[in-house]
This record gives C-alpha cells, structure tokens and sequence, in this order.
C-alpha cells in the first residue's frame, strides 16, 4: 500500500480583489440586435458555438467556437453573429480588474481556448447553475469559482491582472432617469435603455437596482403611474385614452399596474379624488 502525502505550502498570492457582477448566457436569432455599448467594468464573452465579428475602435474581428474575448472597462464594442451558424456564448461581468498582456496591448484580447475547452466550459456552467438554482451560500461559491477561473486561464495565456478602482454610475444612473421621464411615453424597454446609455444591459440593470432601489423598468411603470395620477385628477379623457398617453401597451396593463402601485383602481382612484374636491368645495361654501 502506498501512501503518498503532498504538504501544501501558504500561497504567495492573496485573494484576487473581484466582483461578479452577472453571468449570462446568450444566443442569437432574428430578434437580436447588437448595438455599440460600453461599461465600467471588465467583461469576458467565452463562445460555446457559432461564429461571427467582434466589433471594436474600427475594427471588426472574426470570432469562433472557444475564443475567449475580454473587454476591459469603457471599451465601446459590439458584435455580430454568422447567419447560418448563430453565435452563444457566455457572459461574465466582473469588477476590480482590467487585464494586460505584452503580446495584446489594446484594451480587447481574444484568445482561443479549444485544447483546453472542457475545463473552462465546467467552471462557466457551474457559475450559471449556481446563479440559476441560488441555493444556500451560492454567493460565496460563484466568488471562489471566479478566482478559480482566473487563476486558471492566467496559468495557459500570459496575461496579467491589475486591479481597477470602481467607479462611480451616478451619472449614468441620472441619464437613465432622465431619459424615462423624457420618453416614458413611447415604447420603451431594458434594450432601448441600453442602447440610449451604450452600457451593457446586464449591467444597467444591476446597477440602477442597487443604486435606486429598484429596477429600470419598474421605475418607468412608476413615472408613467404618476403621469396618469395627474391625468385622473385634472381631466375627464377616458381611462383608455389615460393609459395610452402615458405608454401603457394596454387598458387592463396599465389597471393591473395602477392598483399595485396604489391598491386602488384608475376609476376608484378618480372617483376618490372627485369626492375629496367636491368636499372641499362644500366647505369652502
């Protein structure tokens, strides 16, 4: 019987100071349009199929199956898929740092991780399994899966980490707010908003979240709610012509979102602020 026995010595190298700020994972059909975006943190796009162009600074790439693309922060990019044969991939969005390499000086390196393929697929699906499940501790999991994943890739390819400050989205945040109240009106959704801003989605709606307390979309139903309290009060126009104004795709949307915000129906919300009007005018005579 052998017994073979490895001490392991304390590394040299302390946590690596990442955040994971999504994983998604993507493909490609007729409704998909890719528009030019940037955002503040570094993405990697690691392709699990298809082909197409990674788009950037006025230059267009050709991308395949296993090429990994990382994005570091405020890059304005984009990219466009093969018709007959689709691009999927999988997305991460991480925080803390940018990447460099001596061969890749730019601010995008794509490398091609085919030989090495099984490796780096297991560790991206298990970031999406714990993302989708969130079981108990799942944060904790997908953070050490994240160094893991690094630490790997920075083994087969020479790059190197360097460590970013995080910055500040208030401006961008403001953008978006004020693009809702100016456009609330028209038919507006997360890629509209994503597009208007050229930040990522994924990342816009995690960060309006966390910073407004709610999610872009849930603040655009609130804008066109208060819009439509004004219209109740101050008008006679018929509910449907109401929930047309101010953006709602339908009566009975606009009456379901109405009395969730207010527990009141549009009709009962009117009819409440009518009789507070009437009574006032009585006690004024």
């Amino acid at each position: 019987m052998s017994n073979d026995i490895y001490a392991v010595p304390q590394s040299r190298r302390s946590h690596l100071p990442v955040k994971l700020l999504y994983v998604t994972k993507s493909k490609y059909d007729k409704d998909w349009h890719s528009t030019n975006h940037t955002h503040h943190f570094t993405e990697l796009l690691y392709i699990t199929k298809g082909k197409g162009t990674f788009i950037f600074s006025n230059e267009e790439i050709p991308v395949k199956e296993h090429d990994l693309i990382i994005i570091n922060p405020n890059i304005e990019h984009t990219e466009k898929s093969c018709d007959d044969y689709p691009l999927e991939y999988i997305a991460l969005g991480i925080q803390g740092l940018a990447f460099s390499s001596p061969d890749h000086p730019g601010q995008v390196t794509i490398y091609n991780y085919k030989k090495e393929q099984e490796i780096y697929l297991f560790y991206l699906q298990q970031l999406i399994e714990e993302v989708e499940n969130q079981k108990e501790d799942y944060e904790l999991v997908i953070q050490d899966m994240l160094e893991i994943l690094l630490l790997k890739m920075m083994r087969k390819k020479a790059f190197n980490l360097e460590k970013t400050s995080a910055q500040k989205i208030n401006k961008d945040i403001a953008f978006i707010k004020n693009y809702i109240k100016q456009h609330f009106r028209e038919n507006i959704n997360l890629d509209t908003l994503a597009k208007a801003s050229h930040i990522n989605k994924y990342y816009l709606a995690h960060s309006f979240k966390k910073i407004v307390g709610v999610s872009p979309i849930e603040y655009l139903i609130q804008t066109r709610i208060r819009e439509s309290k004004i219209l109740l009060e101050t008008t006679n126009y018929p509910i449907s012509n109401i929930s047309t104004i101010t953006g709602f795709s339908s009566q009975s949307f606009f009456a379901q979102s109405f009395k969730r915000e207010t527990n009141l129906s549009p009709s009962q919300y009117r009819k409440s602020k009518n009789a507070k009007k009437n009574k006032r005018r009585i006690i004024r005579q």
